[in-house]
């Protein structure tokens, strides 16, 4: 039997059995982690409530044949309780740890990086400091980015022409009028800045922006990510329709 400890955020749970829940963890050095915690949801158990999504959390664990045990859990710190009772910080919490799960596809494959910037990303989430969907796209960005698809924002994706008309998806991200293929987005100029700015951390320029450049970032944002998942972030549905109100 092979034990080993780590820490890391929990990123998503579900029920097994009776008694036990599969949770799984976005570790510091490990990487992604799906762990069986017996006996959590009894009311007796002695770490149920410290493994819950948010929750960066010290583990002990030892290695099974498809699924390591959970022998021990330290809360380090619970990002949740900051966020639950705020609706746009909640949901836009939850398409992170989503986000997270999708682009670490791998199990047991050290991923810092990304660990680091889930964890940077909910820790400005829950201070409060910037709007809920700019901390949002800031982490889609930087995590695309790690995951080596940074969209290309200041020169042509195809080309590398310092002048663009669109954002193509398709593309990589912003192009020429030469490259520009059918159905490119026209983005107002200010929206592409607003862009570099969360990619590159500027969040004077990033506080400073109009409530129109930042839809229009988000929308193009999202469908970007999603794009190269191959799938939608179910969790986005709820951010979506925040904005919509």
């Amino acid at each position: 039997m092979s034990l080993y400890r780590d820490d890391g955020i929990v990123l998503r749970t579900h029920k097994l059995g009776e008694a036990d829940r599969i949770v799984t963890v976005l570790t510091r050095r490990t990487g992604k982690v799906r762990g069986v915690a017996k006996g959590v949801r009894r009311t007796t158990s002695r770490f149920g409530a410290r493994l819950e999504p948010f929750t960066h959390v010290d583990l002990q664990l030892h290695t099974g044949r498809t699924l390591d045990v959970i022998t021990q859990a330290e809360t380090i710190r619970p990002y949740g309780e900051a966020l639950v009772a705020d609706y746009p910080r909640y949901t836009a919490g939850s398409a992170m740890l989503e986000t997270a799960d999708r682009l670490t596809l791998g199990e047991k494959e050290p991923a810092l990086r990304q660990f680091l910037l889930l964890v940077g990303g909910l820790r400005t989430l829950g201070s409060g400091e910037h709007e809920p969907r700019l901390v949002l796209d800031a982490y889609f960005l930087r995590s695309l980015a790690v995951a080596g698809y940074a969209p290309a924002l200041e020169s042509c994706a195809r080309c590398k022409a310092p002048s663009v008309r669109a954002f193509a998806i398709v593309a990589g991200g912003v192009v020429c009028g030469g490259c520009r293929p059918a159905g490119a987005a026209v983005p107002a100029g200010e929206t592409l800045a607003l862009m570099v700015a969360l990619l590159k951390g500027d969040w004077l320029t990033a506080d400073a922006s109009e409530g129109r450049h930042r839809a229009e970032c988000s929308g193009l944002v999202a469908a970007y990510l999603q794009w190269h998942l191959e799938h939608g972030i179910r969790s986005l549905r709820h951010v979506e329709r925040e904005l919509a109100q």
